[in-house]
């Protein structure tokens, strides 16, 4: 099926079971961040849906979170459910090492995270394994495909860094997951799904 065909199904599909965003508060009694998260999701979807091919669940880092956190949400818009994961943020953006990313960038070789919409693309095999590959949609990160800032899997992510370290390790300003979360990206983020990257926080 070629992409044309794909958007075409993807956005009927989305048409025909697209639930009003307030709604999904009371089918699964969301807390308010996590509503908070549900918006963002549905509004940069709406904001780059002629570039999508898939718009069932949309990928939001959450950067507002220290690295210890939870902070890569996977928002289902078509079931309004949450499920949450653990990221990696550059080592530029967080020259201290101390958990929290201080500043995003979009310039080469900044070893930084950038925010923005990102399209995510094909897998490839790569320095992880299999990685996907991610295009950037606005102007923060424009040059993501240039900087080789992808999704990809990271012993360094596991939970067990944060027993250790009290946080997990920092990418070069890939969106790294642990090894056993990344199946979920491959399977349910991959394939022309939205990735927003921006500080949401909880505050």
């Amino acid at each position: 099926m070629d992409r044309r065909n794909i958007l075409k199904t993807g956005l009927a599909t989305i048409a025909a079971t697209a639930l009003p965003v307030r709604a999904f508060a009371a089918v699964n009694t969301l807390t308010p961040y996590e509503m908070r998260v549900m918006n963002v999701a549905a509004q940069q979807k709406e904001r780059h849906i002629s570039k999508l091919w898939r718009t069932d669940i949309v990928g939001i880092a959450d950067f507002g979170l220290p690295s210890w956190k939870p902070r890569m949400h996977f928002v289902n818009l078509e079931n309004g459910s949450i499920r949450s994961f653990l990221t990696a943020h550059g080592k530029g953006s967080d020259p201290d090492h101390d958990g929290w990313l201080n500043e995003f960038s979009n310039v080469s070789g900044s070893e930084a995270t950038s925010r923005g919409a990102y399209l995510t693309a094909e897998w490839y095999t790569g320095k992880y394994g299999t990685s996907i590959r991610l295009v950037g949609l606005d102007q923060d990160n424009s040059l993501a495909l240039d900087r080789a800032i992808v999704m990809h899997p990271a012993w360094y992510v596991d939970p067990a860094m944060i027993g250790k370290w009290g946080k997990i390790g920092r990418s070069s300003g890939c969106f790294a997951m642990s090894n056993d979360d990344f199946n979920e990206a491959l399977w349910h983020l991959s394939g022309g799904r939205l990735l927003f990257s921006d500080r949401i926080g909880e505050g």
